[in-house]
């Protein structure tokens, strides 16, 4: 059935999300968007200039579930800013460890925008850092962690742990041995950051 009411964005964000896990990033059409909401690609082109600007807005609204729930570790007053970094980072490296498995599709968009850094991929990254450098603004404060720019440390930190989170390794992240290697890099991690190190 055809919609009556004029289109939101949401909605054929919605038809395009399920036309990709359908079709696949590379086979889906702005045609098989507008086939799923019975309107004419015209009006897919009235909110969306081009099936790129589709892509990426799914892009964009995949992502913010990714760091929704992180966003909720880095304002836990409960936990030290060790233990928030710690959860923070390992969320993120399992939540992209499941996505390459259970959104296959999904995550071979995320993919190849990555691999094209489009602007909704410099704002997740941007967000991203913004969170850690909260974490290790509180860490500095508290005398958990040296000294130093928290925007500087965070970038770092996520440039550091990118084997674990970054598409460009999702092949690896097969390896039975990944959560030892994550454990590993932690350890380095937070001996570079800890205030009283040994």
């Amino acid at each position: 059935m055809a919609y009556d009411a004029p289109l939101t964005k949401e909605q054929i964000l919605d038809a395009a999300e399920q036309a990709l896990r359908r079709y696949g990033p590379d086979k889906t059409s702005v045609v098989d968007v507008a086939r799923a909401l019975k309107v004419s690609h015209g009006t897919i082109y009235r909110h969306f200039a081009s099936k790129a600007a589709l892509r990426e807005s799914v892009t964009e609204r995949w992502l913010q579930q990714i760091s929704s729930p992180l966003q909720h570790i880095v304002q836990d007053g409960d936990h030290s800013a060790t233990e928030r970094l710690r959860q923070w980072l390992e969320t993120l490296a399992q939540t992209k460890r499941k996505y390459a498995v259970e959104d296959p599709e999904m995550f071979q968009m995320y993919t190849a925008v990555t691999m094209e850094a489009l602007p909704s991929i410099v704002n997740h990254v941007d967000l991203l850092v913004e969170q850690v450098s909260l974490i290790i603004q509180q860490g500095i404060k508290d005398n958990e962690f040296k000294q130093g720019q928290p925007e500087q440390i965070a970038r770092t930190l996520i440039i550091a742990t990118s084997y674990f989170h970054h598409p460009a390794h999702a092949y690896q992240w097969t390896d039975p041995a990944i959560d030892q290697q994550f454990e590993q890099v932690w350890h380095m991690v937070l001996a570079s950051i800890q205030a009283h190190s040994s």
